[in-house]
């Protein structure tokens, strides 16, 4: 209906033509089959513009009702400081700040009622007058404690959840936070997870027979058949559109 060639959507969504041929002639057996099936389904509805969840249902509704073998696992949060420590911290620093202020304001207006008798008394004797010591000045700072956006945002960012999936064996190099969290052979078929909170990057030597999903989100296929290709996959990811991931 739009037109468009085999050739272009596999230029775009690096699938290849054998399997964008077995989707449109429903031949799942030619098909990798579970996430795989379903990410070329999204590949290809996000190059046509088309509603992701509406076609996945159709496809699910013309593959007899197949449920994804994924599983998700649970996010594990990093559970949140109670708000009211802070603002019970925050009153008490204000309430030792307000006694010290009131025992100097205190002290000064004995000081200050006393002094006058004393000199009364100190004229009608024949002695050497000393000045009073002066008080020390109270200075408080009462400047609150602000929080940088960016410590704000580190603070509240998701960790990071990968999902690696592969159709055929191929070799896979996967870093996260900068830590190597997987180098060897993965064969077809095969599933991984792994957890960062920054970000990750990931390396595979046949790229079309690898699917990546972010936090259940599937991202677009890592790069063409046969060829090496790298992924970086964040945060960013996760707030921008599924196609504007940054390969090299």
């Amino acid at each position: 209906m739009r037109e468009v060639s085999l050739n272009e959507v596999t230029v775009a969504t690096r699938i290849a033509p054998r399997f964008l041929e077995a989707l449109e002639n429903q031949d799942w057996e030619k098909l990798p089959g579970g996430v795989f099936n379903r990410g070329f389904v999204r590949a290809i509805a996000r190059f046509l513009g088309l509603d992701e969840e509406n076609l996945l249902a159709e496809y699910d509704l013309a593959r007899g009702g197949e449920k994804s073998e994924s599983l998700v696992l649970p996010e594990n949060r990093i559970p949140a400081p109670s708000k009211w420590l802070v603002v019970l911290a925050a009153l008490a620093i204000l309430l030792g700040v307000a006694v010290v202020v009131a025992a100097g304001v205190y002290g000064w207006r004995r000081y200050a009622a006393n002094r006058p008798s004393k000199q009364s008394l100190s004229s009608s004797e024949p002695s050497q007058h000393q000045a009073p010591p002066a008080l020390p000045s109270l200075m408080v700072d009462l400047t609150p404690i602000s929080t940088s956006p960016a410590a704000a945002t580190s603070f509240h960012a998701s960790p990071l959840d990968l999902s690696v999936s592969t159709s055929a064996a191929t070799r896979i190099r996967i870093l996260g936070d900068g830590k190597l969290l997987l180098d060897g052979d993965l064969g077809a078929g095969e599933n991984r997870r792994f957890s960062a909170e920054q970000g990750f990057e990931v390396t595979a030597a046949d790229s079309s027979a690898v699917l990546l999903e972010l936090n259940g989100q599937a991202m677009p296929p890592l790069g063409a058949h046969g060829a090496s290709s790298t992924m970086m996959l964040g945060q960013e990811n996760l707030r921008r559109a599924p196609g504007g991931n940054s390969q090299r």
